[in-house]
Formats: structure tokens, sequence, C-alpha cells
């Protein structure tokens, strides 16, 4: 294979600081007023307020433009498939919210419409979702538990559980909590507020789904094994819960056990046989609908609640839900809760939005994206529904049915009010189990994520530390308090490597004006003389200490004991200075002669003066030269750090300078005090090789300058003459 042809350069040009280039480059330093940005976000224009309103109303945008012969037919067949999904989906997610599952079905019908209308994702499905439901969960029977509805029975004299009034009292909380995690959304979104889903990284995201998803595999067990433990609530309370269940163990129902088996055995491999059948089928088949009607079908038939006592879905009414205000008492009680799911919702949509957007070329807006989902929960909860989100399984199946924009998801609302309006009611008998046994198989994926643990350990351990607290977190504190945890650990991980950096001295790469860390090359030397310190992270309060510490470790200068040492030297030359002085002054009386009359007199040259020795040390460098490109700012610690730094070299003759400096960094030096009348610009270089030239060229400190020249005669680097200043390499 021929040698990749190797392209050369020659610069001839002076030696620039940071002034000269401000000089050149005449920087600007105007900067636009708080007043002025206001009053340009404020204008108002033709333009400007039809690009707010398309922003506002995306659907405005592409539904004019949409291409019946394009897309027409992948968007119908994937909004039948899709809908299709939601019918199971919706009413197993309902029972994971602890409400009743027709309530799944209004939340696959009015946020759908809402997020077709102000969504920008083409491709993602949204309606209910697993975590979400769980969560919801979690603070209805927090807040309404069974035993708040228990009731004396005269008949069998013992209390049973008012089902109606604890359906009524749940379906009311999960309508606030989802209406005010609507509202928090969408002040998120008016206050450009997307951002916050970067402190979701995808590990964190990935071990907070698996862990919800064993919180969903634990709190459907009781309708898998036909069982009735009590629910808790509060940190490790899923412990509490897994062993209340092996205490119910034997009290379980057969019929129920071997419904939930033969469901998930039959969902298992008919899943498989899809995905076989994948490539050569058009549409997936849809075998959870297929699933729910045979179980349907069987029970009605065998009438296996009567005869068995397994648990059936009962009344399903048929038709949609007036509007009810939100109970707005319930707020203080549930804000934690929705401020929680409003993040994980929209954390969820926007990555699943994001990859879709990036496979097929088009942008995400991640603002409205937070409106859409806002406005989808917030007007939900008026009509009684639970939170909801995306989902990926739905998600995915959207697109390989072809569907190419939100009017698949349209087309899957249309199905669900169908299915509301006339033909709800033929799913009464359906067993819950089968509903449990959806979701038990559904999870297949996110029990998949735990393969991310060796992976992660291979390629950053940090990653998979993160991965793995995360996971432990939402396992014993919940979702809710699990999220917050999480985040905050992860956050304690980059604040920790902010203060572990990597400090390297730079060297010279021969004939070049490249430097690289002198430990990681054998054939980089550093320049004689020169020191040139570099941290791997931003200089800030953290770490200004250990960055002190590192410099004088890697340059071998205990700053502090020389400092010392110098001034000890200093007062013991002035004591004996003082005391010479009393002396001589004595014996010149013993003489007769008066000083003060004759100040000028040659007898004062006989008193005893020291002669400090203004030699530096030549084992000492000339500079050192602080490569600050890693840093991105600099807080009042840090620029006092640099001054320090500055200050106490300067007094051992070692001149420091800063090189690489990033222009906010430059303006937080300006900031801070950095500069005055003997610290200029002139000290501050825009790249490393400049700073090197500087400190070489006879300008910086540095006395003996015979012997460094010399020194540095061998060395294979590009100077600066004395003379023009120009850099020639």
């Amino acid at each position: 294979m021929e040698e990749r042809r190797r392209m050369t350069y020659n610069v001839n040009r002076k030696v620039l600081d940071e002034g000269d280039l401000d000089e050149m480059g005449e920087k600007t330093h105007t900067k636009t007023s708080l007043c002025d940005k206001i009053k340009g976000s404020m204008s108002c224009s033709g333009p400007r307020v039809k690009s707010c309103l398309l922003g506002a109303f995306p659907v405005a945008s592409w539904l004019p433009r949409y291409s019946f012969r394009e897309d027409a037919l992948g968007d119908l067949v994937s909004g039948i498939s899709v809908g299709i999904m939601q019918l199971p989906q919706g009413m197993a997610y309902a029972l994971l919210a602890s409400v009743p599952p027709v309530f799944g079905l209004y939340s696959s019908f009015y946020p759908v419409l809402i997020y077709f209308i102000f969504g920008t994702s083409k491709h993602i499905s949204v309606g209910t979702y697993a975590v979400m439901s769980v969560m919801i969960g979690g603070v209805v029977d927090r807040l309404a538990p069974d035993s708040n509805f228990e009731i004396w029975d005269n008949v069998t004299n013992s209390s049973i559980i008012d089902s109606v009034a604890r359906d009524q009292e749940r379906v009311r909380i999960a309508a606030a909590v989802t209406f005010l995690s609507g509202l928090f959304q969408i002040l998120l979104g008016l206050v450009q507020f997307g951002f916050v889903v970067t402190y979701l990284s995808e590990p964190l995201v990935r071990a907070y789904t698996t862990g919800a998803a064993i919180h969903v595999i634990v709190s459907q067990l009781k309708y898998a094994f036909g069982i009735n433990p009590k629910r808790y609530s509060g940190p490790i309370s899923l412990i509490y819960t897994v062993v209340e269940i092996c205490y119910l163990l034997p009290q379980t129902n057969v019929g129920t056990l071997v419904v939930s088996i033969v469901a998930i055995v039959g969902l298992i491999l008919a899943k498989e046989l899809n995905a076989y059948l994948g490539k050569k089928l058009p549409v997936p088949l849809p075998i959870e609908l297929v699933a729910v009607i045979i179980a349907t079908v069987i029970s009605w038939q065998v009438n296996l609640e009567s005869r068995y006592g397994v648990e059936v879905v009962g009344d399903i009414p048929s038709g949609l839900q007036p509007p009810v205000a939100p109970t707005l008492s319930l707020f203080g009680q549930v804000i934690g809760d929705a401020f929680a799911l409003s993040v994980v919702g929209y954390g969820i949509a926007i990555s699943l939005g994001r990859i879709f957007a990036l496979k097929y070329g088009y942008k995400v807006d991640s603002n409205q994206e937070l409106i859409a989902l806002g406005l989808s929960n917030s007007i939900g909860g008026v009509f009684q529904c639970f939170a909801i989100s995306c989902s990926m399984s739905r998600s995915l199946v959207q697109e390989s049915t072809g569907g190419k924009t939100q009017v698949a998801g349209a087309l899957s609302a249309v199905v669900i009010l169908f299915i509301t309006l006339w033909i709800g009611s033929l799913f009464e008998e359906l067993p819950k189990a089968v509903l449990a046994a959806i979701i038990f198989v559904n999870l297949q994926g996110m029990m998949k994520q735990f393969m991310d643990i060796p992976a992660l350990w291979r390629s950053n351990k940090v990653d998979m530390m993160i991965w793995v607290v995360s996971f432990i977190l939402t396992v014993l504190l919940n979702p809710d308090l699990g999220l917050a945890a999480a985040i905050a650990f992860s956050m304690l991980t980059v604040i920790f490597r902010t203060q572990l950096p990597r400090y390297s001295l730079l060297g010279q790469v021969a004939d070049t004006d490249i430097y690289k860390p002198v430990e990681d090359y054998g054939q980089v030397r550093q320049v004689p003389g020169v020191l040139i310190f570099r941290s791997s992270a931003t200089l800030y309060f953290a770490n200004a200490e250990m960055y002190q510490e590192a410099l004088g470790e890697k340059s071998g200068i205990d700053i502090t004991k020389i400092l010392s040492i110098k001034k000890k030297l200093e007062a013991k030359r002035k004591r004996h200075e003082k005391k010479m002085a009393k002396k001589a002054k004595k014996e010149l009386k013993k003489k007769g002669i008066d000083m003060q009359e004759e100040p000028n007199s040659e007898h004062q040259k006989d008193i005893a003066t020291i002669d400090v020795d203004n030699d530096p040390d030549t084992s000492l460098p000339r500079a050192i030269i602080l490569d600050l490109s890693p840093v991105n700012f600099l807080d009042t610690v840090g620029v006092k750090t640099i001054k320090s730094i500055r200050r106490d070299y300067g007094e051992i003759d070692i001149e420091v300078v800063l090189a690489c400096c990033q222009s906010g960094v430059v303006e937080n030096l300006l900031a801070g005090g950095f500069f005055n009348d003997k610290v200029t610009k002139s000290c501050l270089f825009d790249t490393i090789h400049d700073a090197v030239l500087y400190c070489l060229s006879g300008r910086a400190k540095h006395q003996n300058d015979d012997e460094y020249t010399q020194e540095f005669s061998s060395f294979p680097c590009p100077l600066a003459s004395q003379d023009s200043k120009e850099t020639h390499f």
C-alpha cells in the first residue's frame, strides 16, 4: 500500500500574544444589553408571526403538504396496526396504574390526537407506557390504599372493599397527577428548558427503565397467581411486597396460575414466530389482540370467573367520559410525583424521537415536544386519562408497517374510538391474568438491557457504575425517588471526574509546533527551561487546590518551601545588616565622627553591607506555561488560583504565562481582576508554540542567558529571532 502523501507548510509571522491578536483582529467589545435582547425578542413582523404560529402548531406546516400518493397507504396500515396494539396494552397498563382498564383506552385516544396537532416527531407512538403507568400506580396506591375503603358486610359478617368508591378516588388521583405533570411540561417548554433531558444519560435511562420494569413485574404477580397482597409504599416497598407475595403463595388460585402460564408461553412462542416470519409478512401479526380475543372467548364459554375464581376485567362502559376539572386539593400531595413523571415521560419520548429523526433526516424540536406532551397530559387529565409517553414497541411497529407521519397516530386513535364506542363491552370477560401475561412478555426487551453491564464494563466503567447504581436506587427507592437519586449520583460522577483530572507535562514533537504529554510519547521532548503544564478538566473551586498541588508535583518545585526559605533568609539578612550598621555607627562615634554632620562622608563606606545573591537557581525553569485549552470557564476561585500561581512563582524569578485561553476564560480573567497595570494580555497566548517562543526569546525572566542559549542550541525547535521575533517552522 502506498504511503500516504504528507503535506507540509511553512509559517512566517510574529510571535503574537492576546493583546496583539485583539489589535490585529480588531476585536469588538460591544455586547447586546438585556434591554436590547428583550426588545429583539418582543419585536413583531409578518414572517416572525408566521414562524411562531407554525412552531406552535407543527401540523399546520406539514399537513397541507401531505402526500396521499406516497404516504396514505403506509399510514393507514400503520395506524390500524398500532391501534390494534393499543387495545390490549392500554387495558393492561391501566392495571399498572391501579385504575379500571377502560381508562387505559381513554389514555390511548385523547393524548394521541393532541400530540398529532402539536408534536414534531413523525414516527413515535404516544400513549400508555409501562414505566409511566407503574409510577402513576405508586401514587394512586399511596393516596388511596384498599384499607381506606373497607366496609362491613352484614351478610358475611366481614369487611369488604368498596371497589366502586375506591376506583372513583383512584381515577381522580391519577387524573390530578397527570394534569399537574402536563402543566410542568408546558412550563418547562415555554422557558426553553428542553435541555433538561441532557441530564438523563443513556446508561441512566436504560437502568431506570429496567428498574421500573422490575416494579412492573412485581406489581403484576398478584394477577398471575390470583392472590391479594397488601400494597406498600415508600422506600424498599418492593422488598416488602415480594416478601408478602412469597408468604401468600400457598393461597395461589390454580386456575389463574394456569391461565397465566398458558398465556405467557403462547405469547412468547407467537412472538418468536412473528419475528421469524417478519420479513415475509407485510404487516406483523397482532399477537396480543389474538390472545385477548381467544382468552375472552374461552373465559366466556367456560365461565372462568364463577367456576374457577379467575378475576376478569369486569364492566367496561361504552362511550367517552365527559371532562372533569382536576381536584386542586390533591396537587400539594402529588407535586413531586408529577414533576418526576414530566421528566421521565419527556426523556423517554425525546430520546426515541431523536433516534427516528436522525434515521430519517428531520429535526425534532425538544422544547415543542415538551409543550406537545404537556398539552397531551394536561388535556388528557381533564378527560380522566393517566400520564402517557411513547412506547418503543408500538413506535417500532408504526415505523416497520410503513408509517411516515403522525397521521398513523391519528388513525390509531380512531381505531381506539371505534372500540370504545361499540365493542369495548365485549372484553368484559377477559381474565386479568392475560393482561398481566401481555405485560410480562412485553418487558422482554427491558430485561435484555441487563446485557448493558458487561458491554459498559468493557467500554466505560464509570457508565457501568451509573447503570448499576441507578438500577439499584430505582428498585429500592421506587421510580419517583429513584430517578432523583440516580440523577444526583450521575451528576456526582461528573463532579468527581473534574476533581480527579489527568495532569500532564507537555513536550514538543521534534521539528513541529505540536506539543503532547511526555509520558504518552517516546519521541516527545520537554523544551529545556520551559515547563508546559496541562489539566484535563476545567479549573474551578472544587479542584483549584489540587491544580496547584499537581503543578508543584509535576514541576518538582515545592513553592511553599522555597518561599518560606527565601523569606527567612531575607529576614536574617535584614537583621544582620541592622546589627552591623549599629556596630559601625558606634565605632564611628568613638572616633568622634558625627554621621549626621557629614552625611556624604567617606566614613559611611565602612558600614558593613551584605550583597544579595541575585543569580537564579539554574535548576529551576525559566518559565511555566499553563495550557488552559481544556478550561471552558473560570470561577472566582479559579482566577485567584491563577493569580496566586503567577505571583508565587514570579517571586522566585519564574514567569508564568497562559496559553490557549478561550474567549470566555479571558472574560472571566478580566472580570476577576486578573489584569492590572503590571499584568496585561501580553502574558496570554493563543497557542502553546507562541508562548514557548516568547519564553525563549529573552523576554521572559532569566538571567543566565548565555548558558541557556547554549543548552537550547541542540534542541530541534523553531526559534524566533531576537530582532524580528518572527516564527519559522
